[in-house]
């Protein structure tokens, strides 16, 4: 017990450190992490050591994949969902056939089956291993993308590896496996997010809130495990409908606990997924050179693959990229027609023309349905001037397309497989590691200086001009606010300051969801009156 209490406090120090560390030295933490895993397996204490995949599918990712989802806005993330959609299924898919082809190549006797199964394994980037991008300057689109791509691809991942080590293999089994598993998990991470903000509205303890937090990606992630769902999509929904709705129904203590609490519950699981990474590396490099003589061969195999995979990705990124700007020019010329439409429904007069003419034609529209068109107008519109302000060129393409590394999802789908079926078995679970180690050493290590090469200094949208807008906003939903009265000046000026920051976070989150400011720029604002009236609470 004393030894594996040395060893978890020892992990702690060292997480500590090398997130401290590593910036300085200009080298990412999560590389420093698997460095010292590595070095520490060589210590007695980690002789045989084996890390269970089920503690990382089932209890280290979901948690990590809740925590990203909740911070990752909303309306981005609706925005790129098609792009998303094609990274984590299209992309996924292409990428374990062609590896699948190439494994039955390089390693005669496994057969294409397990070729596509362990592509599946080494095919979805990993959104521990993305976190390396948010610390560096890069196109908030370009987050968006990796980090959807990353949240939702593990799923696709774990059903064709299923579909692939299955006995018989159906093609239609297959989509109708996914088509389940996704919609199953959507279902339950959607109602499991709702419960959460209702159960966790009336609790005014901030501690007893977070509490309850820490239970979300887990009340959402096994009902779906048991139904055959996927947990990770589960846990995903869930945080998405929890970052969007909390900042209406949560006060502003519970959520800056909920934000310092799960970046240190971040900090730690993200740690410990690199550590044991390394930490592992010397177990199964051992097991291959005495079972199979060396471990050459898979290394070259395992660096192939990587290359492949980097080229398979760049394949599928150039033409997204043309479509998105072919989606880009098209929003472009339809923005004066629709600016028009706009004008006119935001007066009295042009409703009541619109509304008449839509009846003319045999369209019974209410004003309800009227209103929701408009906003679906101010949005299309917000999502037009996005694109334009964060277009995606031949250098943020660069860019996800060296960003896609690979990670904790790697390493644990590769110990799933069991050895009494599974062909080479240590050498598959090697060549899994060694892609993602040296996916994290050569992407992961690079991607700061390709950056640099790639987006100069002051590169980027200007926020100044951002801030300003929603400045405006804020003043004019202040003025919206009756003037103080009561018995008590102090008492009368501390309702009103309260009712004024209660109004204008009103606004500031009716535009985020409207999407017609940067959703970084509001998100620091909303911050900022988070702590205005925190201080007015604690000083009444």
């Amino acid at each position: 017990m004393t030894e594996l209490l040395v060893v978890i406090v020892a992990a702690l120090a060292v997480i500590a450190a090398a997130t401290v560390v590593g910036p300085r030295l200009g080298i990412a933490s999560p590389l420093v992490l698997v460095a010292i895993g590595v070095a520490a397996s060589f210590l007695p204490v980690f002789g045989e050591a084996h890390i269970e995949p089920e503690w990382v599918l089932e209890g280290i990712l979901p948690p990590l994949l809740y925590s990203t989802a909740v911070s990752m806005p909303a309306m981005n993330f609706r925005r790129e969902f098609g792009a998303i959609g094609g990274l984590s299924v299209l992309l996924v898919v292409a990428s374990a056939l062609v590896l699948g082809v190439f494994f039955m190549l390089a390693m005669p006797g496994i057969g294409f089956g397990w070729g596509v199964a362990l592509g599946a394994i080494v095919s979805p980037t990993d959104a521990v291993a993305t976190s390396i991008i948010k610390q560096m300057a890069v196109s908030k689109r370009v987050v968006a993308l990796l980090d959807g791509e990353s949240l939702l691809n593990d799923a696709t991942a774990l059903v064709v590896l299923g579909t692939a080590t299955a006995a018989t293999f159906s093609l239609w089994d297959a989509a109708g496996t996914f088509a389940y598993s996704v919609a199953v998990a959507v279902v339950i991470g959607w109602a499991v997010g709702r419960l959460n903000l209702m159960v966790r509205k009336p609790v005014t303890d901030a501690t007893v809130n977070t509490v309850i937090s820490f239970t979300v990606p887990f009340m959402a992630s096994v009902p779906a495990t048991l139904l055959g769902a996927s947990g990770l999509v589960a846990a995903v929904v869930a945080g998405i409908v929890t970052g969007s709705r909390a900042p209406r129904d949560l006060s502003p203590r519970n959520r800056l606990s909920d934000s310092q609490n799960w970046r240190t519950v971040e900090l730690v699981l993200e740690g410990a997924v690199f550590l044991t990474m390394g930490i592992q590396i010397k177990t199964i490099v051992m097991d291959v050179r005495d079972e199979h003589g060396g471990i050459g061969n898979a290394v070259l195999v395992a660096a192939g693959a990587l290359v492949l995979t980097v080229l398979v990705r760049a394949a599928y990124v150039g033409p997204l990229l043309g479509v998105l700007a072919w989606r880009s020019r098209i929003s472009l010329s339809h923005q004066p027609r629709i600016l028009e439409f706009q004008e006119k429904l935001s007066t009295p007069e042009g409703k009541r023309e619109t509304l008449d003419r839509m009846s003319a034609r045999g369209r019974k529209l209410s004003e309800r349905d009227l209103e929701h068109f408009h906003l679906r107008v101010i949005r299309g519109l917000a999502t037009t001037e996005y694109f334009l302000r964060e277009p995606l060129g031949p250098r943020e393409g660069i860019v996800v397309v060296w960003a896609g590394m690979r990670g904790a999802v790697t390493v644990a789908a590769a110990q799933t497989l069991r050895e009494e079926n599974t062909p080479k078995l240590p050498v598959l679970v090697l060549i899994a590691f060694a892609v993602a180690v040296m996916s994290l050493l050569v992407q992961g290590g690079t991607i700061g200086p390709l950056l640099r090469r790639l987006m100069p200094e002051g590169a980027g949208p200007d926020d100044d001009g951002e801030r300003a807008r929603v400045m405006e906003l804020m003043r004019e939903a202040a003025a919206s606010v009756p003037a103080p009265t009561g018995p008590t000046e102090i008492v009368s000026a501390r309702r009103h300051r309260l009712a004024v920051l209660g109004a204008q976070r009103a606004a500031l989150l009716d535009a985020r969801d409207n999407g017609t400011f940067d959703a970084e720029v509001l998100a620091k604002i909303l911050a900022n009156l988070d702590a205005s009236q925190i201080a007015i609470e604690m000083r009444g």
